[in-house]
């Protein structure tokens, strides 16, 4: 970086991303049980790991109208959270998506925290959506100009000196112009911190509907109830394409939207059945895990700020964790792109005003969480690349409803 960019510090956080999400919603809540000094003070030094940087100096002075933001997350104002999964493939990444130059964020969400802490909404954003990109401003004074495009091109032009705070600040600036909505913080999660933070909570249950190979995102599984480790949820996250169960994918990135919400959902699930959170090794495992591979806002990174959201969302219910997807067709005049629908201008109209957004809850994709010796279901067998998918008992038919 230039002496104009701002410099990244380390600071404290444990925002979402990818599975992160659900952390936001429930982690610090842990240390109001704790009730010690000493548990505060681990938080803090454990979200130290996470690289903070404030990009408010590129987001301009156009930007749609801002709350006055809780000083410690009690009730009172709404926050919206832009929530990014980046593919980088620096370090580690590398061998976990391939070396591959540049980065991209194939996951993008709009976190909405209700006011009254009643409710959470993730509202994904097709990847393909054909939209005005915006100019783009970084740190050394440059500017990148946008165009019309895909919309994940936003977060690529951000990342011209491999910066994910530059990149993600030149995403939050299209969103709000595009949408209207402020966003107060954001968070970028990594390959790697995807896989160690599902990892931290011992997998995840998820209904595989068949068999499916996808080459491209190194996933071999079979169908049936499974555990996935952080590995294989990753690839069944990142898979559009397959060589079989083709039925099951379609090649879209909006097909892997849908998977990926069911994903979060159940890691939700998991977080909340597990209580981590009122577990002091359990907390520090999944922090840890996951911090050293985010990129967020210093107010995310700030244990008294997380304390108070935490608190004030304790008692959230599983049906008001709603995950959707902006309204969308597709675009004849671009093949493999998605246009916004005039439901998708209703949807941030109601985010603006803090109205409920409907769409599928946790409670819609609940799955008990298997016992430890779960028995195979018959005819499901592991996961054989890039990590494993334990068979499980199906307590609640979720397979069969599915």
């Amino acid at each position: 970086m230039s002496a104009m960019r701002l410099s990244p510090r380390r600071h404290a956080t444990r925002g979402r991303g990818h599975p992160g999400l659900r952390f936001l919603a429930y982690a610090a809540a842990a240390i109001l049980g704790f009730g010690s000094v000493g548990s505060y003070v681990y938080l803090q030094s454990a979200l130290s790991q996470v690289h903070t940087v404030d990009v408010t100096a590129l987001l301009g002075d156009q930007r749609p109208v801002v709350p006055v933001a809780p000083t410690d997350g009690a009730k009172g104002e709404w926050i919206n959270i832009l929530l990014m999964g980046s593919d980088s493939r620096s370090g580690a990444n590398a061998g976990v998506g391939g070396a591959v130059g540049g980065m991209r964020n194939d996951t993008t969400i709009i976190m909405h925290i209700s006011a009254d802490r009643s409710r959470i909404e993730f509202v994904s954003i097709p990847r393909d959506s054909w939209v005005r990109i915006s100019d783009c401003k970084l740190f050394d004074g440059s500017t990148v100009k946008g165009w019309t495009g895909k919309f994940n091109v936003a977060f690529a032009n951000g990342a011209k000196h491999h910066n994910s705070a530059e990149a993600a600040a030149c995403v939050q600036k299209t969103v709000e112009d595009l949408t209207g909505i402020s966003i107060q913080y954001y968070a970028v999660v990594d390959f790697v911190g995807f896989e160690q933070m599902i990892d931290a909570l011992g997998g995840v249950p998820m209904c595989i509907p068949g068999h499916i190979v996808s080459p491209e995102a190194g996933l071999d599984i079979q169908g049936g109830p499974q555990i996935l480790d952080g590995r294989t949820a990753l690839a069944w996250a990142r898979a559009r394409k397959a060589t079989i169960g083709r039925q099951w994918l379609d090649g879209s990135d909006t097909g892997r939207i849908t998977r990926q919400q069911e994903l979060l959902a159940r890691t939700a699930e998991k977080a909340m059945a597990e209580n981590i959170f009122l577990d002091q090794g359990k907390l520090r495992d999944f922090i840890t895990a996951g911090a050293s591979s985010m990129t967020t806002s210093p107010r995310l990174a700030d244990a008294p700020f997380l304390i108070g959201l935490s608190f004030s969302l304790r008692k959230i219910a599983p049906q008001n964790i709603v995950f959707t997807t902006v309204p969308f067709k597709s675009d004849p005049a671009q093949p493999g792109s998605v246009l916004w629908t005039s439901a998708a201008t209703q949807m941030f109209g109601d985010i603006i005003h803090d109205r409920p957004v409907a769409g599928r809850s946790v409670s819609d994709a609940s799955t008990a969480a298997p016992a430890p010796a779960a028995t195979p279901v018959p005819g499901a067998t592991t996961g054989t690349s890039p990590g494993t998918a334990t068979p499980i008992i199906d307590p609640l038919g979720a397979c069969a409803a599915a």
